[in-house]
Order: structure tokens, then C-alpha cells, then sequence
């Protein structure tokens, strides 16, 4: 069997794979919780919502109100800022050429979490609920964009200056953090180490299905533009002399790295390792072809956010561990093995 035959296969088997594993996922997110509702109702509840009568539909409506309104919101945000981050990763390192690159590297998770600890540490909460989700998207994108633009100089960008200039203004983002951190009064001082563990709790719809159309409408762009993140695989020289428009393309992807990590962290936190952990992972298996690698990082980070909110939700009784916390447990590690991996790869050591 040929590569390409063995490559496509495997794509044809972690699709199946990832789809079942997410139903199976979802199905137990909702039935799991200190309320019982069996997958039956479950089921039930969702054919009677798309106007399909059936039996297996629950007739308490403390059953409905649990799903409709606690669980149901909570799975649509895990699996929007799943594919948020993951995609995010995927094309930060398509666009740097690394597969140790991942969204934070460009100062969109230190810039959110500088704008949410100002909006609490200033009172700006009083103006309204997404007052935090507000501003914690614009520190993102700012801090973004203000990365992009330092680093840029006679129309081109540096990859190197670029991360530089990231590491710089996490930094400063770090710095600032602190400062809040040291001025605040003790309870806006826990609501910020709170935010900045993350957490799906209190999941709305309208936040859920505002941070889902962001998810999909960014994941239908980076896949629309994979064809030009193989041809930048190939070198910027190369890329150039086939066309592609490299300052452009990295310019926009850039754009919509920060616009997917800061929608997905606006509301929830900030959640690490996600956008590393998923697409490295997703390229081990199923190869470099960026069509089906962001597709496929879409829906494992999606599976990995429900899996990992579960998981925070039941390990221990009674309580709710922050979510952030479990994915840095997994990725941490990981990003470990991977430096190993590649520093075993170029002979670094023995």
C-alpha cells in the first residue's frame, strides 16, 4: 500500500473515530451530574426540541430545565472553545512552521487576562455581565496585534522578531497581571485567579452560541486557506515564487488566531495546552496536510474540552476542579515529551 493510500486511510479511520468518541463524549457529559437523567431522556429531549415526537422525552420539567439550561449550554461552549483553540494551534504553526508553536506565543492569553483583571479590579462590572468576556477580548486582540505590528519592519515580519516580540509582551502582560493582583481587595483578587484557571461553569446560551459561530465561521476560514498553508511549508521563498502572498497570509492568519483564542478565553478563562497538545497530535497520525489536520483538530479539541469539563465536573465529589488545571496536567507533560522528541530527532542528545 502506498503512503498517500496509508495516509488516507488513517484519516478515514480517526474521523470515524473522533466522531464516535465526541457522541459518546457529549452523551455522557450530559447524563453524568449530581442530578441523574438517563440517556434515554437525553436523547428524548433533543428529538422532542427538533419537533420529533417520542416517548423517551422527560415529563419533569426539573429534568428539562437540568438540560436545557445548565448542561446543554455547558457542552455547546466545551465544544466551541475546543475547536476554537485547537484550530487556533493548528495555524499558529502552520503559519510559523513549528509544531511547538500554540496561540499564546503571539500575547493573546496574557493580553485577556489583563483586560478580565482590569474590568474586575476597576468595578467595570457594574456596566454588565460581559464586561469581563468584553475586555479580555480586547486585551487578546490587542496585545496580538500589537505583537504583529513591533515585529514587522520594510513590509516584512520575522518569525524570530516576532516571538521575541511575544515574549515581551507576555511579559509585560504578566507584569501588569501582578500589579492588579497587588492593588486589588481580596475578593477581586479570588475572582481573578479564578478566571485565569478557567471554568465552564455557568455557561450561558447566548455566550455559548456566540463563542460557537466564531468557532465554526474561523474554522471554515483556516480551512478554506489550507492549501496556502501547504505551499508555506514548502519555505517562504518557495511560497512567494508560487504565488502566495506571505506577509498577507500571516498577517490574517495571525488575526484569526487571536480572534478564535480570544473568544474561546473571553468567557471561560484561560485554558493551556490545547491548541499545542491537539494539532502536534493530530499531525503524528494523519500526516501534515493542513486540510484535514485542522479539520481533524477541530473535532479533537472539541472532544478534549468535553472530555476534560467532565472530568472536572465528577473527580472529586462535591466540588469542581478548574478545567484549565486538568488540560495543563495533560499538556504539560506532553509538551515535555515533544521537546524530547524533537531535541532526540536533531541529535541533541544522546
Amino acid at each position: 500500500m502506498s503512503r498517500i493510500a496509508q495516509l488516507a486511510r488513517r484519516r478515514a479511520i480517526l474521523g470515524v473515530v473522533l466522531a464516535v468518541l465526541l457522541v459518546v463524549a457529549v452523551l455522557t457529559s450530559a447524563v453524568v451530574g449530581q442530578f441523574a437523567v438517563s440517556p434515554a431522556e437525553v436523547v428524548g429531549s433533543l428529538l422532542r426540541a427538533v419537533g420529533i415526537p417520542t416517548s423517551w422525552a422527560p415529563d419533569d420539567p426539573t429534568t428539562e430545565a437540568a438540560l436545557w439550561v445548565i448542561r446543554f449550554p455547558r457542552i455547546v461552549m466545551a465544544l466551541a472553545v475546543g475547536t476554537a483553540l485547537a484550530v487556533a494551534g493548528a495555524v499558529m504553526q502552520a503559519v510559523f512552521g513549528n509544531p511547538l508553536a500554540e496561540p499564546g506565543v503571539v500575547g493573546v492569553s496574557a493580553g485577556a487576562a489583563l483586560g478580565a483583571a482590569f474590568a474586575i479590579v476597576t468595578g467595570l462590572l457594574a456596566y454588565g455581565e460581559w464586561t469581563i468576556a468584553v475586555l479580555a477580548f480586547a486585551g487578546g486582540l490587542g496585545a496580538t496585534l500589537l505583537v504583529y505590528g513591533v515585529s514587522r519592519a520594510n513590509g516584512r515580519t520575522e518569525v524570530v522578531t516576532l516571538l521575541l516580540t511575544g515574549i515581551a509582551v507576555n511579559a509585560f502582560g504578566g507584569a501588569g497581571l501582578a500589579f492588579l493582583l497587588f492593588v486589588a481587595g481580596s475578593s477581586s483578587r479570588e475572582q481573578i485567579v479564578f478566571w485565569q484557571l478557567g471554568s465552564l461553569s455557568g455557561s450561558l446560551w447566548r455566550e455559548a452560541l456566540l463563542v460557537l459561530v466564531i468557532a465554526v465561521a474561523g474554522t471554515i476560514a483556516a480551512v478554506a486557506l489550507a492549501r496556502r498553508y501547504d505551499i508555506l511549508a514548502l519555505g517562504e521563498r518557495n511560497a512567494r515564487h508560487l504565488g502566495i502572498d506571505v506577509e498577507r497570509l500571516r498577517l490574517w492568519s495571525i488575526v484569526l488566531v487571536a480572534l478564535l483564542t480570544g473568544a474561546a478565553v473571553a468567557f471561560v478563562g484561560i485554558i493551556a495546552f490545547v491548541g499545542l497538545v491537539v494539532p502536534h497530535l493530530m499531525r503524528m497520525i494523519i500526516g501534515p496536510a493542513h486540510r484535514s489536520l485542522l479539520i481533524s483538530s477541530a473535532v479533537g479539541g472539541a472532544l478534549l474540552i468535553v472530555v476534560a469539563d467532565l472530568l472536572a465536573r465528577t473527580v472529586v465529589a462535591g466540588a469542581e476542579l478548574p478545567i484549565g488545571l486538568l488540560t495543563s496536567l495533560v499538556g504539560g507533560p506532553f509538551f515535555f515529551a515533544l521537546l524530547w522528541r524533537q531535541r532526540r530527532a536533531s541529535g541533541g542528545w544522546a
